[in-house]
């Protein structure tokens, strides 16, 4: 059953039940970039230490409620320091999503991948002294060694030129024709007719645009094509999908789309109603319709009893 819950994340996950979550995806408030008037939001702490313990926080319940073999796909943002912190300089880059990355891996998480949303439709910066910002992190966290993970979710049809150079590196004048095995080309072959399928599997570069879903003053900068992939390769339909940090409902409406059932928490209730009211148009349609190839191409054409839990929205 989908449910969406008011109040502080950390508070609210302590009422779930263990075990009771196969995945979570999230994109937390990213560090000193907006505020939203809600006390004890995060995301305006005075350090960037405070933040991201306060974070670990929330990700400890988020380790707790998930399944042995459940995943985190945590989308995270880095800052330039406004004044000097420490060991960080004003204008430094502070390296946000690393701090937490390894924060989390010390506190138990298998650290698998990170993922690069590289943004195709990414708005130049003011900035006169460094480069333009178009990616952001998306790390995929394990709890256990052994976890769910559907690769066939981010298979996309293999490239007619990478077809025919794998091809040609397979003909007697070919450098690799004799290459032993475990040199790598016998893999990438295989790729090309495995099974009868003309596919490759998913890299870890993400091509999405922002298609930014605005709610009033809520701009969320989580686009469902970029929720979409994780959820289909990080559970099944039925499972119970995760967002503490809910915003505008983007997990909702694609888990709802996906046939999963989700949970959402977010600390201001006007996002929440109005998130619940966008879910509430969404379709369910199986998951197979949902082409996978649509990832990393251009914008052209994945038990505890409970107390009494905080306020529950619908």
């Amino acid at each position: 059953m989908s449910e969406l819950y008011c109040g502080d994340a950390a508070q609210v996950l302590q009422t779930i039940p263990r075990r009771s979550v196969q995945m979570c995806v999230t994109s937390p408030p990213y560090y000193g970039l907006r505020d939203y008037e809600k006390d004890g939001q995060i995301g305006r702490e005075s350090s960037p230490e405070a933040y991201i313990a306060n974070l670990v926080k929330v990700f400890d319940e988020v380790y707790r409620v998930l399944m042995d073999d459940g995943t985190l796909w945590l989308n995270i943002g880095d800052t330039y320091a406004k004044k000097a912190q420490g060991s960080v300089k004003r204008k430094d880059l502070i390296g946000i999503p690393w701090m937490l990355a390894f924060a989390l891996r010390e506190r138990g998480w298998y650290l698998r991948s990170d993922i690069i949303w590289r943004k195709t439709n990414a708005m130049p910066e003011g900035a006169k002294d460094r480069p333009s910002r178009c990616y952001e992190h998306l790390f995929l966290f394990a709890r256990s060694p052994r976890y769910y993970f559907d690769y066939h979710a981010l298979e996309r049809p293999i490239a007619e030129g990478t077809k025919a150079r794998y091809q040609r590196n397979r003909s007697e004048r070919s450098k690799y024709f004799m290459s032993r095995y475990g040199q790598g080309l016998e893999k990438h072959l295989g790729q090309v007719t495995e099974e009868g399928r003309q596919v490759c599997r998913g890299k870890d570069v993400w091509d999405i645009g922002t298609n930014a879903y605005c709610m009033g003053e809520h701009f969320a900068m989580f686009p469902e094509k970029l929720v979409e992939p994780c959820i289909l390769a990080g559970s099944r339909e039925g499972d119970t999908v995760l967002d503490p940090f809910f915003g505008s409902g983007t997990t909702g409406a694609v888990a709802k789309r996906l046939q999963r059932e989700y949970i959402g928490i977010d600390l201001n209730p006007c996002y929440l109603a109005k998130a619940k009211l966008r879910i509430a148009s969404v379709k369910s349609k199986p998951s197979q319709e949902n082409a996978a190839e649509k990832l990393q191409k251009p914008q052209e054409n994945a038990a505890e009893e409970s107390p009494k839990r905080p306020q529950e929205v619908g």
